[in-house]
């Protein structure tokens, strides 16, 4: 049984994708050529400041166009996805045919529809589910940047594009730091993403329920109310894992954050110009664009960037680097969400305790 059709996702993503700007192709090429030497650069400046040992060999990064991203970004659902559709294709007698084509193709429309609307905001991401590689000797992760957004966003909020590009790089390391640099961070995402997958009830009845309760949903935001399409779908096991992931996710965004705005002042002379600018470009938006950014929980998202990064700079401020690196000794050493709202929580619990063995972890 397709549960998604694919192909029909990334014809509707590249069709409804916005083009980017209007740039001559030399500036275009020049834009690509700063973004693969900026990410190098960026590089080290990010190991070097987080202490994060890597034995990965560094990898340019990849640059894509927005319809690149919405085809990068699919592989990477297919992947993520996958053990839910086997669990859905054993079942596949319980829908007719006809039910599991319409289906497949409706949701490849709106998944399509989604990418879309995301593929011309991302300034870049490192893409953790890759397809496997036969060979086994690419990467399991990737660092990829949207260069069309990256420079559309540097000509909105008029700043030093150099300065600007190398500012993104060095959220965006960071995060290919922490996934090479701590080898069970990829694997644990990995599970808890799977778990919150596996953990649905795709039984018809408690499927209708939860869109009923999605439609409400999206009246109520329309309305101006904070809930969002994902909390209105998840059945309460998925809370309890998407509490796991939520904190994680705000633990390496908070990190990447964190070390974008330390290492900045240093390497990116207009760093307070940039990070001023851009955290109004965040908030700002049409009430539609607003709209759909919490319906999606993109809101939450920029709660993290936040709530992580005000965790990172109170633990190091309190026990340095090397402190708070401990985070990233196991799953165990990560911070629930009640202690990134508390930091002193998680210090007394991981620091002022003896400790806990290392999951085959690298930190220098």
């Amino acid at each position: 049984m397709q549960v998604i059709d694919w192909d029909l996702a990334v014809a509707t993503g590249t069709r409804l994708v916005r083009p980017g700007p209007q740039v001559s192709r030399e500036e275009a090429r020049q834009a690509v050529a700063d973004l693969r030497r900026l990410s190098r650069e960026a590089e080290g400046h990010v190991r070097e400041f987080t202490r994060i040992d890597t034995e990965t060999a560094p990898q340019t990064a990849t640059i894509v166009d927005r319809p690149g991203w919405i085809r990068a970004n699919l592989d990477g659902f297919r992947v993520v996805l996958e053990p839910l559709i086997e669990r859905m294709s054993a079942r596949g007698s319980q829908a007719p045919a006809i039910v599991s084509a319409v289906g497949s193709r409706v949701t490849g429309v709106e998944v399509g529809a989604v990418l879309a609307f995301l593929a011309s905001r991302v300034l870049g991401q490192y893409e953790l589910f890759l397809p496997p590689d036969p060979t086994g000797q690419a990467p399991t992760g990737r660092l990829t940047l949207v260069a069309p957004n990256i420079v559309h966003a540097e000509q909105e909020l008029n700043v030093n594009p150099r300065d600007f590009r190398l500012w993104v790089c060095l959220h965006e390391e960071t995060h290919r730091v922490q996934f090479t640099g701590v080898p069970w961070l990829r694997e644990y995402v990995r599970t808890q993403t799977t778990d919150f997958l596996l953990a649905s009830d795709i039984d018809l009845p408690a499927l209708l329920e939860r869109l009923r309760s999605a439609a409400g949903t999206f009246t109520d935001v329309v309305r101006g109310g904070e809930g969002n399409l994902i909390d209105a779908i998840q059945t309460p096991e998925q809370k309890v894992i998407l509490d796991r992931l939520t904190a994680v996710m705000t633990l390496v965004e908070g990190h990447g954050d964190h070390v974008m705005d330390a290492v900045g002042p240093s390497v990116v002379p207009s760093v307070a110009d940039i990070r001023a600018k851009f955290h109004h470009r965040r908030e700002g938006g049409s009430r539609v664009d607003r709209t759909i950014r919490r319906l999606l929980g993109l809101d939450l998202k920029m709660k993290q960037y936040a709530e992580g990064s005000a965790f990172v700079r109170t633990v190091v401020g309190q026990v340095g680097v090397d402190g708070f690196n401990k985070v990233w000794t196991s799953p165990e050493t990560l911070p629930t969400q009640v202690e990134i709202a508390k930091p002193e929580r998680w210090i007394a619990r991981v620091i002022d305790t003896p400790a806990i063995p290392e999951a085959n972890g690298t930190i220098g």
